[in-house]
């Protein structure tokens, strides 16, 4: 049969013009209504660059899931799209405006906005060519970005909806201040880390007194800012000066001393600074008083007038000279090194400034308790996989927070509030006012989440009544992270329970981080990123991958590690050179309906059964998302059991005299092969799409082939014997090789089962063995017999065939002792009263099963050493 593989396996060729190919011919389009749906919205990545490692790995775990889906009948709709990410895409314009002599104050907001339009037309463009370089089966017919019109609709109608409910608010509250980015973040925006600072302590005088008393901080840059100074009602140390005034060192302004119940006697001096301002517990003792609240800082991380003489200072250039200034007037009690938790922004990495500022807020605690009550119904929650994730979302919402969701940006939704010119008056809709030209628009954008929570309704049309939300709504798996379990998945469970009183996906697969080989998380500072289009390069994308989804079980890390990259790219060239040997085995033309089973052989048998068995756990794990526990089965099944096994074993069946027997194997290999590829589709599209149309030469493509099933009526099958000649192959090559024996070298072998009955000759196994491994299966052999234990028995080999007895004697005495360690080791867990209490029946009695074997070939061991030191 003259098939076109060529002789190496060449990954560029494979995959050139192939995936342009399978979406101009729609493979990829959604709709057939006669199929029940399958929904997956891909967790859109932002257009502030290439794809990452991490992303593949995302993309690779939905397309696999989507052609699997595909294959098995679905009318699978894998949606793709983009998300606009306010923050880190206007750094990343802000950043190429600087390089070109201006900034977006100088050329306005229209035309940074225009400007920021270009960048994503720009990087989306990119971020496509990187999802066809992955192979991501996508609908492009339905592609969507979080800022086209109909999303600019969906998020102002939730905004508008939310507000007139009650469930958003304008307010003043202490957030968290990016003074790098210039704007509020969410509390989950901001990461906290261990880093070394100072507690500074300073005197306090009472205002005409000769008393003093001591105040720490670790921001003397702040006492600008202060109000008063607060103490326990209860403190004797301080009782007497409640009602008094304390002078404050840094500007000489006295600040009340009052009394809070907030405040621990035990901890500190028991005397605190209150800065309303600048930290959210001094805002709520500011609040309980009635207190005012200045602000000293700018939203640059600069002071503000307050400061006085450090005006336009750096808060830290202000920290050492206000605390230098503080130290010359005999106010500086001591300074201590600490090391204490510190927010930075996840975005631009700096310090977060606690800041006192008017600010959108969502009230999240019934929006939350509406999820919570339906995570009850087996019905309506969302299924987490790993299970242990569905807890660690659930907590985060019973301890949820109100969510400020307005940031300081151009980049994004604009909030949809105007303020009357004239009255103050403010003005929430989804259109703009009927006289705009009395109106001023809120300044500030969205949190980026806030529109990214509508992903998986509003990209199917929402709040439009669209055939596509009726059809794929609610969707059917989400792949994301578990970083972004609160970012992201507790926002788009709440907006959807809210808006379409349904969960908006039924499964979350949760997947970890991907790590440098050492198991350091990949940063620019250590240099250890990978970029997934140069290890496609050098691999291709079906090695990658492969290993990116074989590699790490649900909710678990994974290393980069090149090496098992590698190996995934042997296993794929292990794979295409066994394809070649079945292709020019094959009659020319042959097809699904010229297979012939009816003279199978004990090995055609065999391999048929263990594929059998091979679909059957593949396609279970499959359903719960144990994609490495199916990669091992198929690695496993494929270069052991075919490639290395069944593929030698044919050969004795194609060189038979026997039209049928051959028959029997060559259908027997393009089962084998077909079924192989269609089983591999979803990890290696682009190889298996090669093989699969040198195979079948009149189906259209793989990608809309039907997932393989279990071939019926095969004859019953002797696994057990097949095992064993398997174990005999093995174990008289070792056996040559501990014997300094050539390959070819010819051996003579009597077999015996486990119970040590003699196996009487087995044409068809004997064939087998004697074309595998040059060894004759006899029925009776005379002399002295060496044994040696193989699976389900032993075999009896002439000791004039092998060396001498004392190599003999050491090969037994290394069986022996390894022997002895697996009765041990069985025994111990057949005595562990815990494995037996826990363990199911059928495990207990496999090792039961193994006890046994492991005894029997022992006793064997054993007879042979008496007989050769008699």
């Amino acid at each position: 049969m003259e098939k076109n593989l060529e002789a190496k396996y060449d990954h560029h060729k494979v995959e050139e013009g192939r995936y342009d190919e399978w979406v101009e011919k729609g493979y990829f389009t959604a709709g057939d209504k006669s199929k029940g749906p399958f929904t997956i919205v891909i967790p859109p990545p932002n257009v502030t660059g290439i794809l990452h490692i991490g992303h593949a790995w995302d993309n690779t775990l939905q397309d696999i899931i989507s052609r699997y889906k595909r294959m098995q009948g679905y009318d699978m709709l894998y949606l793709p799209g983009m998300d606009h990410a306010g923050i880190a895409t206007q750094a990343r314009v802000d950043a190429r405006l600087k390089s070109e002599g201006t900034n977006r104050y100088e050329i306005g907001r229209e035309k940074f906005l225009e400007r920021a339009w270009e960048w994503k037309e720009e990087y989306a463009a990119t971020i496509r060519k990187q999802w066809a370089k992955l192979g991501n089966s996508l609908d492009y017919t339905r592609e969507r970005f979080t800022m086209d019109e109909g999303f600019n609709a969906a998020v102002r109608h939730v905004f508008v909806t939310l507000y007139n409910e009650g469930l958003i608010y304008r307010g003043w509250r202490i957030i968290n201040w990016d003074p790098e980015a210039r704007t509020a973040l969410s509390n989950i925006e901001v990461y906290h880390q261990a880093d070394p600072g100072k507690m500074y302590y300073f005197n306090y005088h009472v205002a005409d007194s000769d008393e003093t008393f001591v105040v720490a901080t670790t921001r003397p840059e702040t006492m600008f800012g202060d109000v008063c100074v607060v103490v326990h009602p209860e403190d004797e140390r301080y009782k007497h000066l409640i009602g008094q005034y304390a002078i404050n060192p840094a500007n000489g302004e006295k600040l009340p001393i009052i009394a809070d119940d907030y405040i621990d006697i035990e901890f500190g001096t028991g005397a605190m600074k209150c800065t309303p301002a600048h930290d959210p517990n001094d805002f709520q003792i500011a609040e309980r008083h009635g207190l005012a609240k200045p602000i000293c800082m700018n939203p640059d991380g600069t002071m503000n007038a307050l400061a006085g003489e450090y005006d336009g200072m750096d808060r830290y250039e202000c920290r050492d000279k206000v605390t230098a200034r503080i130290e010359s007037e005999g106010n500086l009690v001591k300074i201590e090194d600490i090391v204490h938790d510190v927010g930075h922004s996840e975005r631009t990495h700096c310090v977060v400034e606690p800041y006192l500022s008017q600010q959108w807020f969502v009230k999240m605690k019934p929006l939350a308790e509406d999820v919570l009550a339906h995570q009850q119904d087996p019905d309506q929650k969302i299924t987490f996989y790993p299970e242990r994730f569905e807890r660690t979302f659930c907590q985060w919402l019973e301890n949820i927070e109100d969510w400020c969701i307005s940031r300081q940006l151009w980049w994004g939704h604009r909030i949809p509030a105007w303020y009357h010119k004239e009255t103050g008056e403010t003005y929430v809709g989804e259109t703009d006012p009927a006289d705009p030209e009395n109106w001023i628009q809120d300044e500030d954008v969205l949190d980026t989440w806030f529109s990214s929570a509508l992903w998986p309704f509003a990209t199917l049309g929402w709040p439009e009544d669209t055939d596509d939300y009726h059809r794929y709504y609610p969707t059917s798996t989400m792949v994301t992270g578990y970083d972004i379990i609160f970012f992201w998945v507790a926002r788009m469970a709440f907006q959807a329970r809210h808006f379409t009183k349904d969960r908006p996906f039924k499964d979350v697969l949760i997947h970890g981080l991907i790590r440098d080989a050492q198991g350091r998380k990949m940063s620019k500072s250590l240099g250890n990123g990978i970029d997934p289009m140069q290890v496609i390069d050098e691999y291709g994308v079906d090695a990658l991958r492969f290993f990116l989804t074989t590699n790490s079980t649900p909710g678990q890390d994974m290393r980069y590690i090149p090496e098992k990259v590698e190996a995934a790219w042997n296993f794929i060239n292990k794979i295409w050179n066994a394809s070649r040997f079945v292709l020019m085995n094959l009659p020319e033309g042959m097809k699904a309906e010229d297979v012939d089973l009816t003279s199978l052989s004990a090995a055609d048998a065999w391999i048929l059964t263990k594929l059998n068995q091979t679909i059957e756990h593949v396609t279970a794990n499959m359903e719960k998302y144990e994609f490495a526990l199916v990669g091992n089965e198929l690695y496993s099944f494929v270069w052991d059991d075919f490639c290395s096994w069944y593929v030698e074993m044919s050969k004795a069946s194609l060189s038979s005299d026997d039209p049928k027997v051959v028959k029997a194997a060559q259908s027997t290999l393009y089962l084998m092969l077909d079924h192989i590829v269609r089983l591999l589709h979803p990890f290696m599209p682009f190889v298996t799409e090669e093989i699969f149309g040198m195979l079948n030469e009149k189906e259209e493509s793989i990608c809309i082939a039907s997932w393989p099933e279990k071939i019926a009526d095969l004859p019953d099958t002797d696994l057990e014997s097949m095992e064993r000649l398997i174990s005999i192959i093995k174990k008289t090559r070792e056996v040559k090789i501990a014997n300094d024996l050539k390959p070819g070298a010819h051996l003579d072998i009597l077999v015996k089962d486990i119970d040590g009955n003699q196996l009487k000759r087995d044409e068809n196994l004997a064939a087998i063995l004697e074309k595998m491994a040059k060894t004759s299966w006899c029925d009776s052999l005379e002399g002295d017999l060496s044994v040696h234990p193989v699976k389900g028995g032993s075999i009896y080999i002439p000791s004039a065939q092998l060396l001498d007895r004392e190599a003999e004697l050491a090969k037994l005495g290394s069986e022996k002792k390894r022997l002895e360690g697996e009765i041990a080791r069985s025994n111990g867990i057949l005595n562990n009263k815990g494995f037996l209490a826990k363990a199911p029946a059928a495990k207990v009695e496999a090792e039961r099963k193994k006890l046994e074997d492991y005894q029997k070939q022992y006793d064997v061991v054993i007879a042979r050493l008496d007989a050769l030191n008699k």
